[in-house]
């Protein structure tokens, strides 16, 4: 580190202030500084009611002051205390850096003149404390400093005016002095020289410190008032930082601060409705309920504050739903091997031999050819296979041949072999495994323990159980194996899970007629887990007037549908799944805005997009500052989306093909919406998967109160 940066380093950290005002006694000062500094100036060592003083040192968190600020007026009392001030500072071992302001025109505050200049010079004087406490604003990567205010010195309106600034601009305690009615001679006109050491007992008991309160910031002090700001930094209310150990003069200027702080309040009440009134006029989206009761302070910053990677902890912590999760594209590297280590054990000895040879081609090269999952499937039993190649291939041979032969994942829908190319790192996970029973439960575990490890409140995973043997049989046996799982946590908030059943496009008429017969009857069935149908696939296969006389029973039973539509295609596609299936939710909708007409209708009727952020450039390509070979791509729609006021929500589609989780794809859709996107904005967007899951409106109003009343607790916290 060069000496110029090692300067702005040591200028940038957070300093302890203790802000004085002074009068005729100067030793008040020495007195309140031993209170906070005891290993620098042992003051109190003999004091009878020592423990007492630490304990309450301990109990407030007080630190020793790097620095004494001092406000105090002209005439000759002063000065002389002034001086011995000065000599003292000079006397005392570790002695902190002395700064003092003297207001100009005054002496002993016998008018209102007088007052309302050491008002407004020790209400900027608290203002600066804090900012010079504080220069990175509080950053969560630093111990915060400390501003500490001495009610003690000076005239009875000077310790008013430092109430006053410690009541707007906060503080980490209000101190005090007290002293005995008789002071010993030596206390009453000390000697610099006695405030250096430790006193005598017989001294040190006549004075004793006390706290007499503790701050935090006004709220006023956030909002904008008649085009003013908040009062942040002392640069619009300027104030000479003085030399250390010198005098500055604080010159004949308006009170504008003192002013400031008067009109706001006067106006508290009318002030705080004006700023959430100001709040609503800017939003597109309403956020969660509580968080409008936050301190004004704290909404800012969330307002202003853009999403980064800096956020991740932050967010993996909120409590956050995902709509659009499938099951077969859920799980990771190591959680495919748990399952199919799960099935490979319920295997005989014979099946696993059949199964081992049937992969044995495979497994003694480290590149496969194209079309091994057809091979798979002709062979034996998939689930045998799957497993087999899961347990017995190297971790380089199936990182290689389940991404890395289709890398770069961008624009994957015009690779040759289209969109396999993206499914390409599913092939050995979803039906590949759950057509065994054996698999359900560590399936099933490895969701659950993803759900909490990702903070999730609420998953709507979508599946094809028709795929997986009997579908009915596997949606009881997977609900039933989810419940017993989650009933053995300790933990007290547990994820909730719903099902969306899917029916495939590319499937023959007579298939998809099965599928949604299926649904159907899995809602009748398994109503409080089962909660509404999609269609995916290449939506090229089949347009949505065609079958949209099949999806009639589904419409029937109210069941709520979701469609995959506009990820790839033009807002044709979207305008098909809104108006011949009736789609509650779109998935993906990328090409929305394409077409106004239709983007007002949805935003009228309130149809929710399923954004996939990672999936979406995978598949169709779009621009992500992270990824070079990205960049020729279009940008992503998701802001434009979001701030004409279109309900979206944000999902992993794929986590485990994409390796994401929800907390990546919050932070993907703020780096390729060119970080743009605030943390209210995320809020909103969080708040977004709640209202629009297909639950029961009963049963989502007490998710949405659980988790708003959550939400509260934990950003009530600082950062």
């Amino acid at each position: 580190m060069t000496k110029a940066q090692e300067g702005i380093s040591l200028k940038a950290m957070p300093k302890n202030i203790l802000l004085c005002t002074l009068g005729a006694s100067w030793a008040v000062i020495p007195e309140a500084y031993a209170f906070l500094a005891p290993d620098r100036l042992p003051l109190y060592r003999h004091h009878p009611q020592l423990s007492n003083l630490n304990a309450l040192r301990i109990d407030y968190r007080l630190q020793a002051p790097d620095e004494i600020w001092v406000c105090t007026t002209q005439g000759e009392q002063t000065q002389k205390s002034l001086m011995q001030l000065q000599k003292w500072i000079q006397l005392c071992p570790q002695a902190p850096v002395l700064r003092i302001w003297q207001a100009e025109h005054t002496d002993q505050l016998a008018n209102q003149d007088e007052c309302g200049k050491i008002r407004e010079l020790i209400i900027r004087a608290c203002l600066k404390a804090h900012q010079y406490a504080n220069p990175l604003g509080g950053s969560s990567t630093v111990i915060a400093g400390q501003v500490v205010l001495s009610l003690a010195g000076g005239r009875k309106t000077m310790s008013a005016d430092m109430q006053w600034a410690g009541s707007l601009f906060g503080c980490q305690a209000l101190l005090h002095v007290i002293s005995a009615d008789q002071l010993h001679q030596d206390l009453s006109s000390p000697q610099p020289e006695l405030l250096v050491q430790a006193l005598p007992s017989e001294l040190a008991e006549q004075i004793t410190p006390l706290i007499a309160g503790q701050n935090t910031r006004s709220d006023l002090l956030d909002i904008t008032v008649d085009n003013v700001g908040p009062i942040l930094e002392s640069k619009n209310y300027p104030l000479s930082l003085p030399e250390p150990n010198q005098i500055a003069q604080f010159q004949d200027i308006d009170t504008v601060l003192t002013r400031e702080l008067n009109k706001r309040e006067r106006a508290s009440s009318r002030l705080f409705g004006n700023f959430l009134l100001e709040i609503s006029r800017d939003e597109r989206h309403e956020n969660w309920r509580s968080l409008y009761r936050l301190p004004p302070g704290v909404i800012n910053h969330l307002r202003e504050t853009k999403l980064s990677e800096q956020h991740r902890d932050w967010l993996i912590n909120l409590p956050k739903a995902d709509l659009h999760r499938h099951l077969g594209g859920c799980l990771d590297l190591d959680d495919q091997r748990s399952v199919a280590q799960a099935i490979w054990q319920s295997l005989t000895a014979e099946e696993q031999t059949q199964a081992f040879q049937h992969c044995q081609a495979l497994l003694d090269n480290l590149t496969w050819p194209w079309h091994w999952p057809e091979q798979l499937k002709k062979k034996g039993i998939r689930s045998h296979n799957s497993a087999a190649l899961l347990l017995h291939a190297s971790t380089a041979q199936l990182q290689c041949n389940l991404w890395g032969t289709t890398e770069s994942r961008i624009a994957l829908k015009d690779h040759e072999y289209g969109f396999a190319v993206y499914e390409r790192p599913g092939e050995l996970t979803g039906s590949a495994l759950l057509g065994h029973p054996a698999s359900i439960k560590p399936y099933a575990q490895a969701i659950v323990k993803q759900a909490i490890s990702e903070g999730l409140a609420y998953v709507e995973l979508r599946g094809s159980p028709q795929k997986y043997g009997d579908g009915l049989t596997f949606l009881k046996t997977f609900q039933q194996t989810l419940t017993e799982i989650l009933t053995s946590l300790p933990i007290e908030t547990k994820p909730q899970f719903r099902f969306i059943i899917i029916a495939d496009r590319r499937a023959e008429q007579t298939e998809l007629q099965k599928t949604i017969h299926l649904a159907v009857i899995a809602k009748q069935q398994l109503p409080d887990f089962v909660v509404g149908l999609d269609m995916a696939g290449d939506e090229q296969q089949t347009k949505p007037e065609d079958i949209a006389h099949l999806f009639t029973p589904a419409f029937a039973e109210c069941l709520p549908i979701t469609i995959h539509a506009g990820e790839g295609e033009q807002a044709e596609s979207i305008w098909q799944a809104a108006y011949h299936l009736h789609a509650d939710r779109i998935g993906h909708g990328l090409t929305l805005n394409d077409n106004e007409k239709l983007a007002q209708r949805f935003r009228d009727r309130n149809i929710c997009l399923e954004l996939c952020p990672s999936s979406n450039r995978e598949v169709v390509g779009f621009n992500d500052p992270r990824y070079p070979a990205s960049h020729s791509y279009p940008q992503y729609p998701l802001l434009a989306l979001w701030q004409q006021g279109l309900p979206l929500s944000i999902c992993t589609d794929n986590p485990g093909i994409s390796r994401t989780t929800l907390a990546d794809e919050y932070l993907t859709a703020a780096a390729m919406s060119g970080h743009q996107l605030s943390l209210w904005d995320t809020l909103a967007m969080i708040k977004q998967g709640f209202v629009h899951s297909f639950l029961s409106g009963d049963s989502k109003e007490k998710i949405l109160k659980v988790v708003d009343a959550h939400l509260y607790q934990l950003l009530s916290k600082p950062l």
